[in-house]
């Protein structure tokens, strides 16, 4: 199983690896040993998908930013891991915008036999399953359900009674970390700065949900610690670089709700079953990278002019999309996720994208 990415999108990719994992029941097939092919940054995120054998990350130089160079030996050390794992048939995930031919290309060059993909290309003898993005299924769906019909092209369907949401292993504890009692995650930081709420619009609803009586944890990674410092202010519980992915899963599974954008972390909330609000930038369509399977409010100006830009800077001064929410918005969604009711706004624009 191929998925060239990062956190978000290998989580996303769980449902899939797991309907692989179970095997071809219906041709009367033992369950299979699933290797995940993955981007260095996707790594922790494989690791802790269940039914996963082994890991293998690969910078890959049509997909990482900034990219590796093309050369011989780093080819070789795909190809060399392929052959000697003995790996018989490959599943390869990709968004709309990616091609699974480049990779085909290599697992063919390992020894491969079967390999799946959708290609909206010609894939001559590069694919044996090629499904037609458009004609054989609509792009417009969430992106795990995407790569579940992907699985399910190449014969491989989820065991029964598993309900296709994401999943990860059983988060640690983490009470050491976050202290007693209920609590809300706010992770303000992305690896996209188009995807990034203002720093001081999260400081403002920390503000806001204290004052409310909410306890709140800020999280985010060895590079975020001002960031956090920021956002948690003097009486927020600042995680920041203090959790690798594991550990994280951890905090956010034992959290109310969680604040975030359309980051790793809001796909991770998502896999352990807590409610998100989600500061969604609309460079991607949010009917495809929304939080997948949980209660959720999509907060953000979905018909911005970046809509479908997929940029990573924002192109419109002032960053309108985002910076138009205000914390007082964010504190709202709060308390309706806490209550149980999601807001019609949110049904339609996760619908209408």
């Amino acid at each position: 199983m191929a998925r060239l990415d990062s956190v978000g999108d290998v989580l996303l990719a769980g449902p899939a690896v797991r309907a692989v994992a179970n095997g071809r029941r219906a041709d009367g097939g033992s369950p299979n040993d699933v290797v995940v092919l993955c981007g260095p940054q996707g790594q922790a995120a494989a690791s802790l998908l269940p039914n996963v054998a082994d890991v293998f990350a690969w910078d890959t130089p049509w997909i990482s930013n900034p990219a590796p160079q093309v050369t011989g030996p780093h080819l070789d050390s795909l190809v060399g891991y392929v052959r000697n794992s003995r790996i018989t048939e490959a599943v390869i995930l990709t968004s709309f915008h990616q091609s699974p031919l480049p990779l085909a290309l290599l697992l063919r060059l390992a020894g491969v036999e079967r390999i799946t993909g959708a290609s909206t290309d010609y894939a001559g003898s590069l694919l044996d399953v090629r499904l037609k993005p458009g004609e054989d299924f609509p792009e417009d769906q969430p992106e795990s359900v995407r790569a579940l019909g992907i699985a399910r092209a190449a014969g491989f369907r989820l065991r029964a009674g598993d309900d296709g949401k994401l999943a990860v292993k059983d988060p640690p504890g983490t009470r050491h970390l976050v202290g007693d009692g209920p609590y809300v995650v706010v992770h303000p930081g992305a690896t996209v700065p188009a995807r990034a709420w203002p720093p001081l619009h999260h400081a403002a609803a920390v503000e806001l949900l204290e004052g409310a009586g909410h306890r709140v944890v800020v999280t985010g990674g060895p590079g975020e610690t001002d960031l956090t410092a920021t956002v948690a202010g003097p009486s927020a519980v600042d995680l920041g670089g203090r959790t690798d992915l594991s550990t994280l899963s951890g905090v956010l599974a034992n959290a109310d709700v969680v604040v975030t954008g359309n980051t790793g972390p809001a796909h991770l909330a998502a896999a352990v079953g807590t409610p998100v609000v989600s500061l969604f930038s609309p460079v991607v369509p949010a009917v495809r990278w929304a939080p997948y399977g949980v209660p959720l409010e999509l907060l953000g100006d979905q018909n911005a002019p970046c809509r479908l830009s997929r940029a990573r800077i924002c192109p419109v001064p002032g960053h309108p999309c985002l910076s138009s929410v205000s914390p007082e918005q964010v504190v709202e969604a709060v308390e309706r996720l806490l209550g149980g009711v999601s807001s019609l706004s949110t049904r339609r624009k996760v619908r209408k994208q």
